[in-house]
């Protein structure tokens, strides 16, 4: 995969007129301007309140929520925590796409995995000189500090001299909180 399935992506989503960012190692690509390392899948993230409109803007694809890390068809129930992960299936040409939900107020991204954790709403995405939306580093970054792998320690080096000092600062602040004995937290002082 390269920029060019961002793309596609993006093109897809063109008319679903709620928001939508990248998520995962292609946001933080995306907020370098080029791909680090190979890519796997590709994974977009949305807010739970707009998880039917995204349904019902993509009829042509099949659903599935995970639950507890198995697979099950997703009806057209309003998912609640702690189901956050859809994949969707195209039925014609195969094409694939992970879904994450991301939790918010009117004013507020909160983090699923400790709702005390925040961050204002409407910085949370950016956009790529190419016009592509995408989830904050900072915030992709949080989501990797639990079962760290080599791809998110990768994602990180690529990105980490990049934060400025309030993105650094605020990253620093949320792993504490959620996992404050993790090898990330020296490079962030």
């Amino acid at each position: 995969m390269s920029f060019e399935q961002c793309h596609r992506i993006a093109s897809l989503m063109s008319g679903f007129n709620k928001m939508w960012f990248f998520a995962g190692g292609w946001a933080i690509d995306l907020s370098i301007g080029r791909e680090t390392r190979q890519h796997q899948d590709i994974e977009i993230a949305l807010f739970r309140k707009d998880q039917l409109y995204l349904k019902e803007y993509l009829k042509e694809w099949d659903f599935k929520k995970v639950v507890k890390g198995t697979f099950h068809s997703w009806n057209n129930e309003f998912l609640e925590l702690p189901i956050h992960e859809i994949h969707a299936l195209h039925k014609s040409n195969g094409d694939r796409l992970e879904v994450l939900l991301n939790e918010a107020t009117d004013s507020e991204w909160k983090f699923r995995r400790e709702l005390t954790i925040s961050h204002p709403l409407m910085s949370v995405w950016s956009y790529s000189d190419t016009g592509i939306p995408y989830l904050n580093p900072e915030i992709v970054l949080l989501y990797k500090v639990k079962n760290t792998r080599e791809k998110d320690h990768q994602d990180f080096i690529a990105i980490v001299d990049k934060l400025d000092d309030q993105r650094r600062k605020w990253l620093r602040g949320a792993i504490q909180l959620h996992e404050p004995e993790h090898k990330w937290l020296q490079y962030l002082t």
